[in-house]
């Protein structure tokens, strides 16, 4: 055996070891003391870091339905918008009402609740009839009924009906200061808004993964990977896509709340197609196929996007260099930022005899009907560029009866 040889395997080792020692308990406590000590930063930083979350889970919630039904949406900006208008005209309004009612300490905290729920109502009692509509549309007809419906919303609320909206100039918002027990919290204090952020969005991307690898996850995937065997199979695809279309503008009505309250202010740009482009080019940054991605896409785009802005001659250019980006990740790593490291995971720490472990993130699921056939959402094969290649099996139900019947004989013999 080479020295080259043994000094790849003693590598293996080591990173196998590793993985096998950090848990997903291990990790979240990690990410909970990364948080903590985050906030003692410089005040900027901290700011940075919050919308960096906020827009990881605005695309989180966009590739809700785009990685997992194939649906690619670019009106996703209404609902972002959404939720950050509801806040805002709640705060507007009802803070008055709200102070006669519980007393002005605890009024601002109660209005923010208020407005946040209101938000996301708004946002599902909107996706509700947009849904049922687009989702009858396929692959490009889709993605233009969602941009009409988008740059429809951007047009409404610069129109100022009934001065709801405040027209271009948008809505202010003033989160206020809460007063308990003689302790005075202002919630638009960026660090204290920081952990207010940190936890929301926490609940979001575990709401959203338990979402993804349930059931009902998994029979979008199935539908992702084949519309037409998933319907031969008796999936309702109409039904599924349309429950995953109001699952994601939930999420992402979330983010905007969470967007309005950074900014102090809901603007009628946050519905415009451009706000919900940046959704889509974190996906794709980061990877459509697997859960992480576009909360790495989110973290590359912004933080690429702060680092261009430190160079004056580079920053009229920006949308350059990130189309040469995009370019370059849609050639060389179609499966994004995060299919990229597990292939040099795969290449540094990976078992000689493994193939096909940088394949895609959603692989091995498949779903069982009534009638007792499969559909299978991956494939076995080598994993290329982090995608899964080879047959599909489609009579996978027969083929485990003849693997059984072989089984018995086996025995039997």
């Amino acid at each position: 055996m080479s020295a080259d040889t043994e000094s790849a395997g003693r590598v293996r080792e080591f990173g196998t070891a590793v993985a096998d020692g950090w848990t997903r308990e291990r990790f979240g406590v990690l990410a909970a003391v990364g948080a903590i000590l985050l906030s003692f930063g410089p005040s900027f930083q901290v700011f940075l870091f919050t919308e960096f979350l906020i827009i990881a889970l605005f695309a989180l919630g966009f590739n809700l339905l785009y990685g997992y039904t194939g649906l690619l949406s670019f009106g996703h900006g209404m609902f972002y918008a959404g939720g950050a208008y509801g806040l805002a005209i709640v705060l507007r309004d009802l803070t008055p009402f709200v102070a006669d009612v519980v007393g002005a300490g605890l009024a601002p905290l109660v209005t923010f609740g208020l407005g946040a729920f209101a938000g996301v109502a708004l946002v599902v009692v909107v996706a509700i009839p947009v849904g049922w509509l687009s989702v009858r549309l396929e692959e490009i007809y889709f993605a233009l009924i969602t941009l009409a419906f988008g740059m429809l919303a951007f047009s409404f609320i610069i129109q100022n009906p009934g001065g709801l909206t405040n027209g271009t100039d948008g809505i202010i918002i003033l989160l206020g200061t809460v007063e308990v027990a003689g302790m005075e919290f202002r919630i638009g204090d960026r660090r204290l808004y920081y952990f207010l952020t940190v936890g929301v969005v926490a609940t979001g991307i575990y709401a959203v993964w338990r979402i993804v690898n349930s059931p009902f996850g998994t029979v979008c995937k199935a539908i992702r990977e084949s519309p037409d065997r998933a319907a031969a199979l008796g999936i309702d695809v109409t039904h599924h896509r349309w429950m995953t279309f109001i699952l994601s503008a939930a999420v992402v009505a979330v983010a905007g709340v969470l967007r309005a309250g950074l900014a102090s202010v809901a603007s009628p740009y946050l519905s415009h197609w451009s706000t919900s482009a940046i959704a889509v080019v974190a996906t794709v940054i980061g990877g459509a196929t697997y859960f992480a991605g576009p909360i790495v896409g989110a973290f590359v785009y912004l933080y690429v996007r702060w680092g261009i802005s430190r160079f004056p001659a580079l920053e009229a250019h920006w949308e350059l260099f990130f189309g040469a980006l995009l370019i370059g990740i849609v050639l060389y790593f179609k499966a994004g930022a995060v299919g990229g490291l597990l292939l040099l995971r795969d290449r540094f720490f990976g078992d000689d005899g493994d193939e096909g472990s940088g394949g895609d993130g959603d692989g091995g699921d498949a779903v069982a009907t009534d009638g007792g056939e499969t559909v299978a959402t991956a494939t076995d094969g080598t994993a290329t560029d982090g995608t899964a290649t080879g047959a599909t099996a489609t009579d996978a139900g027969v083929a485990d009866t003849d693997r059984t019947t072989d089984d018995h004989r086996g025995e039997g013999s």
